[in-house]
């Protein structure tokens, strides 16, 4: 399958402030005197936003140049990051391959160098997949770390603003803007505890380069998982669907997303308590590791990331985020780093860190970056 048009993953571009470090944000972002469409023909005639949202608003203060909205897949629901609507985004090193959603436009303008720095969201993993997909680092901060004011939807229990980069240094001046300062750079990585849940060639390939590097990385098991992986799915198709419901009267909306959508309003209060359940468990679980070794590490995606051919049905590949799904539940921070390949595909490494530790993140990312280079 092609995408019905492709896109540099711009969908306007404009230049806002001046500084030395230019960004972009995605395009469910509010920015002043621009309509925020979310990539969905729904919304072609939303109004232009009162005001920018407020990460926005620092990151100008603070002496940055934003240079352009970002597309991506519809309403931000959907792994793939095609939209023939907005644009497709041609992944910059592995173009036959998807660049991954839903932020695909701010992970391929930071893969093609056209930023320092691009905003996205990540509900489900829609940071880290794309950034896994592009070959750059995809940053994911605890739940409500970063404001969400302006961002939408207005409402969601697993959403985080997120970063993406091509070097961990612009992760540390960006989070340092956002008054998120990380400490001097680590001599030495603190205990990391790996866990094997991704097809077995792209386990051994993560861990023969962390013992390459002189990291023994001890054998963990987080047995909630896969269920947090679904009740990660139960709450964002519930949240969805009281967000964006009223867009299908318009039947403007593609067939794949609004079927996730509509699947939310048959989810039952029993389902949901059941999920929340799921949620503090699986956070006591990953709370109790963290206290071991401050550094959980596991494969971004379970799976190579697909071509565009490949992923023709959107919904056949949910499942790649079952990896990362989980940590929008928990809510702790994580982030996905670029660690080489397989098949000519692309693998990364995904490290999660106690709540209020966005920075040790950073660290472990320069501290890997460095001595793989």
């Amino acid at each position: 399958m092609k995408p019905v048009f492709e896109s540099n993953g711009f969908v306007e571009e404009f230049t806002l402030g001046a500084g030395e470090l230019r960004f972009a944000v995605k395009d469910t972002l509010d920015i002043a005197g621009r309509p925020t469409r979310a990539g969905c023909p729904a919304l072609a005639d939303a109004p232009k936003a009162k005001q920018h949202a407020r990460i926005v608003k620092v990151l100008l203060n603070s002496g940055c140049q934003l240079t352009g909205k970002t597309t991506l897949h519809e309403l931000a629901f959907g792994v793939t990051g095609i939209n023939p609507w907005s644009g497709t985004p041609v992944n910059p090193q592995y173009p036959a391959l998807i660049p991954g959603g839903s932020s695909s436009g701010s992970a391929t303008v930071v893969a093609r160098g056209d930023v320092d720095f691009a905003l996205g969201t990540d509900t489900g993993g829609s940071v880290r997949m794309p950034a896994a997909c592009c070959g750059v680092l995809g940053l994911k901060p605890g739940y409500g770390v970063l404001s969400r004011q302006g961002v939408l939807p207005a409402y969601s229990s697993l959403d985080c603003v997120g970063i993406f980069a091509r070097e961990p240094r612009i992760l540390r001046d960006v989070l340092t803007r956002l008054a998120l300062p990380v400490d001097a750079p680590l001599d030495s990585l603190p205990a990391i505890g790996f866990i094997f849940a991704a097809q077995p060639d792209i386990d051994a390939l993560l861990v023969d380069t962390l013992e390459a590097l002189g990291i023994a990385a001890n054998s963990v098991t987080l047995p909630l998982l896969g269920e947090a992986h679904r009740a990660g799915l139960t709450i964002i198709n519930r949240e969805n669907w009281l967000a964006f419901n009223a867009l299908l009267a318009s039947h403007a909306v593609s067939p794949d997303v609004a079927s996730r959508i509509q699947a939310g309003e048959s989810i039952t209060s029993d389902q949901l308590a059941s999920a929340e359940n799921v949620r503090a468990q699986f956070t006591a679980q990953v709370n109790a590791l963290l206290e071991d070794t401050p550094l959980l590490a596991l494969a971004t995606l379970p799976e190579l990331p697909p071509t565009l051919e490949e992923a023709e049905d959107p919904l056949s590949v949910v499942n790649l985020t079952r990896l990362v799904r989980p940590f929008n539940l928990s809510g702790h921070p994580a982030i996905s780093l670029p660690m080489g390949e397989l098949h000519g595909r692309p693998v990364a490494l995904q490290l999660v860190a106690g709540f209020g530790e966005e920075g040790l993140l950073v660290q472990a990312a320069e501290w890997l970056m460095h001595r793989r280079l």
